[in-house]
């Protein structure tokens, strides 16, 4: 059957731009890079507050190029659409592997408040116990000073957990920043060899991981929030029992699987309406099939 042609919104000016002057920002001193890190936070902070921001999926899908940074730091070779297959393709009770598991827990910091780091279940055991003396260290410092620190401290006493130290950086900043969950910009801007460093010589690589970071999320802030109108959009047209649950499902996460999101509890859709769904998402350009496979497809927006 075939449906009517959907009519668009125009797509506006969303979300805020760096000033010309901070797009090619020097950074070969601390002093320049506090100032360009600086500019491009406060902008982030602006285009994080628009209401059409889907802001979780942008978290979700940042989660995902942490991960896959993160997974290489382990000298694992997997990719995003690995990733992707290991956690959304996962059934009740069903346990990733080892670079699966990293992308969870990123996601599961991200789920937590920032507020007093209660990122317990997203931290080694050892970890997470040293967490409530750490809690407060350098919070009189600015945000990347705190954020530097806490990778400092951790990575001294553990060096092998690069993944948890990079964490708990983002977490320092985000709540320094007043942001209640984690958003990954430490985690996707600094380089390997950077987590070798320490004092002035971290703060800098901290500042320009920032300073480099922030325009591509600026750049993929505005795309998901035209992407997300557009689904919002069309959503009052979707007819399928459900519906509603569904589209808000996939404006909070990076991909989904119609036989395994879209059947659960809250949405409860058949497994023939879930795929059927997604399709009619695809067919109305609002949602786009990731894998490219005939079976086992993930969709997202």
């Amino acid at each position: 059957m075939k449906h009517a042609a959907v009519s668009m919104p125009q797509d506006p000016q969303i979300t805020p731009k760096l000033p010309a002057w901070a797009r090619k920002p020097r950074c070969e001193t601390l002093e320049e890079a506090a100032f360009a890190s600086g500019a491009a936070l406060a902008t982030l902070g602006a285009a994080l507050g628009h209401d059409d921001l889907p802001l979780d999926l942008l978290r979700d899908r940042l989660c995902l190029r942490a991960a896959e940074i993160c997974v290489a730091l382990t000298g694992r070779s997997e990719r995003a659409a690995a990733l992707r297959d290991e956690v959304h393709l996962l059934r009740p009770g069903d346990l990733p592997g080892p670079a699966g598991a990293v992308f969870v827990q990123w996601r599961r910091a991200a789920a937590r408040r920032t507020t007093g780091l209660d990122l317990r279940n997203a931290l080694p055991e050892e970890i997470a116990a040293r967490l409530p003396e750490w809690a407060t260290t350098g919070t009189r410092t600015t945000p990347l000073a705190q954020a530097s620190q806490m990778l400092e401290t951790v990575l001294a006493e553990f060096p092998r957990a690069e993944i948890t130290a990079l964490i708990l950086a983002d977490a320092v900043l985000s709540r320094a920043l007043g942001w209640r969950r984690i958003l990954p910009l430490l985690a996707i801007g600094l380089q390997p060899r950077d987590l070798r460093l320490d004092g002035d010589a971290l703060r800098l690589a901290c500042h320009r991981a920032v300073a480099g970071t922030v325009p591509q999320l600026l750049h993929e802030a505005a795309d998901l929030t035209r992407r997300a109108n557009r689904l919002r959009h069309v959503a009052p047209k979707l007819r399928a029992k459900g519906s509603d649950a569904a589209v808000a499902l996939f404006l909070a996460s990076d991909a989904l699987s119609p036989a395994i999101a879209l059947t659960a509890p809250g949405i409860a859709m058949s497994d023939r309406a879930a795929r059927r769904f997604c399709d009619r998402l695809v067919e109305l350009d609002v949602a786009r099939e990731l894998t490219g496979r005939p079976s086992f497809r993930l969709y997202g927006v």
